[in-house]
């Protein structure tokens, strides 16, 4: 069971670095492209491709507030997540204690104890004998 958990936790692991890897090459990639537009010799271009310039950045200023706005959403969702998964880790731990507990006792109980050491007082011995 344990050898099973740990394999799942391996897997969300890899699944999620491998997502965040993807996600850091988009955000590389893409920070490489407006810092190229940004850097642009804008200052010797003709009217009309300053105004396109202008168009591009406000596009790319859009886009990263539209962004921002979403990461800002899925922040607190997942913080509200986070907190709630927290809880019921908490509100389970006395139910794992109790849990663990039971199993303790079990193991020490099937280890330990021997039914043949018990004695039987004798006022149950001679009613069992006659049935």
């Amino acid at each position: 069971m344990v050898q099973l958990f740990n394999q799942l936790v391996q897997f969300a692991q890899q699944g999620i670095a491998s997502v965040f890897r993807f996600i850091q090459t988009i955000w590389t990639w893409s920070v490489g492209q407006i810092t190229q537009v940004v850097q642009s010799p804008w200052q010797g271009w003709p009217i009309w491709k300053q105004a396109l310039l202008v168009l591009v950045v406000a596009s790319v200023a859009w886009a990263l507030y539209k962004a921002a706005k979403e990461l800002v959403k899925a922040g607190e969702s997942l913080l509200g997540a986070f907190a709630s998964l927290l809880g019921v880790l908490v509100k389970t731990l006395p139910r794992v204690v109790l849990a663990g507990l039971i199993a303790m006792g079990g193991a020490w109980l099937l280890n330990n104890f021997n039914p043949s050491s018990i004695r039987i007082p004798t006022a149950f011995k001679t009613s069992l004998q006659s049935h």
